[in-house]
């Protein structure tokens, strides 16, 4: 028989942790969720962080409430299956949250002081490397950077840690130089018609572009998602425009949607 839920009179949080509590409750809980390992939602919390970023884009505030309402989900989730197995709780990553943010900011809580934000990242980045040395696991500057990010996130996040001892282009000049060499090597292995050599190729182009990015201060994601959003944007044009004339686009050809899309570009410049 289903039981009530959580009193509306319990703090929100408090509120949420005990519904999670009763979702996974070996004797009254929801089957779906009972199955569920960190494994398993893993994929729904990357999902829940992108979800949080569309709505960040799309300057929908509130959607963002929604999202974040979904996000701090997965935390409470991961949390309870942690704490069912004996291992730490949702008052435990909070705590160690609450410490980290701390120790990380001795200028605000305590009495150091930087001269600029320059000096700031330096130290907070010491801190994480003194933190990782702590853990006694990495045996690679490297081996922290986490496996699930993006590629493209990734990429910038692995060159920008080896930047921090040296390893890295100069300037952009250098970089660009690199992407056009990386391109002749792509085409070379386009005609030699090599698909697994191939798809080294272009992913060394992407790995540049990478890099070209964080010289550039740019985060690839971003602006790859624009450049997403762009495209549709003007693709639904070319649809509109073909729907007024009684058409869809697969009862046109290049030359035509190619026209429209010059139309939608030349709509967003006026």
């Amino acid at each position: 028989m289903p039981s009530p839920a959580p009193p509306n009179d319990l703090p929100p949080l408090a509120r949420l942790l005990e519904i999670m509590a009763r979702l996974r409750d070996p004797e009254t809980g929801c089957p779906w969720d009972l199955e569920q390992t960190f494994a398993t939602i893993a994929p729904y919390t990357v999902e829940e962080a992108y979800e949080v970023a569309d709505a960040i884009e799309r300057g929908d505030l509130a959607d963002l409430k929604e999202e974040l309402g979904d996000l701090l989900l997965q935390v409470v989730f991961h949390s309870r299956i942690a704490e069912e197995q004996g291992a730490f709780g949702f008052e435990d990553v909070a705590r160690a949250i609450n410490d980290k943010m701390i120790r990380r900011h001795p200028h605000v809580f305590g009495d150091a002081s930087f001269a600029s934000g320059e000096e700031q990242t330096a130290a907070w980045e010491a801190m994480k490397a003194q933190e990782r040395a702590g853990k006694g696991r990495d045996q690679s500057l490297l081996d922290d950077v986490p496996r699930g990010l993006p590629a493209l996130t990734r990429a910038v996040k692995l060159t920008k840690r080896a930047a921090r001892v040296g390893f890295d282009w100069p300037n952009t000049a250098f970089v660009l130089e690199k992407l056009r060499e990386e391109i002749a090597e792509m085409e070379a292995e386009i005609e030699a018609r090599d698909h697994d050599a191939l798809r080294g190729e272009l992913g060394d182009v992407l790995f540049v572009i990478a890099n070209l990015a964080r010289k550039l201060d740019i985060e690839p994601e971003d602006a790859l998602r624009s450049s997403n959003a762009k495209f549709v944007r003007r693709f639904r044009f070319i649809e509109q425009a073909l729907a007024e004339r009684g058409r869809t686009p697969d009862q046109s050809d290049l030359e035509e949607m190619d026209a429209f899309w010059d139309a939608a570009k030349a709509a967003e410049r006026s």
